[in-house]
């Protein structure tokens, strides 16, 4: 729990909630649910979340920390 992840691919069901490939959270539960974590995409300081979705654990991979800054600067590049 609370592991940091970064997305490694890009699919519309995480795009749809506004996450892309790049983007980095932290695993919000202990548990896996059939290959899939429950993650959350925060932004810098007290903006609201991006969201808090389930990812794949194919679609993700582990990093030693999280930066919300790469999260908004790929928000701003999408959208």
């Amino acid at each position: 729990m609370m592991d940091c992840i970064e997305i490694i691919a890009e699919k519309e069901k995480y795009s749809k909630n506004g996450v892309h490939k790049g983007m980095q959270g932290w695993i919000c539960l202990d548990d896996c649910t059939d290959g899939y974590w429950l993650v959350n995409f925060p932004q810098c300081d007290e903006k609201d979340d991006i969201a808090e979705i389930s990812i794949n654990e194919k679609d993700m991979k582990t990093i030693p920390a999280m930066n919300a800054e790469i999260n908004e600067k790929n928000k701003r590049n999408v959208w």
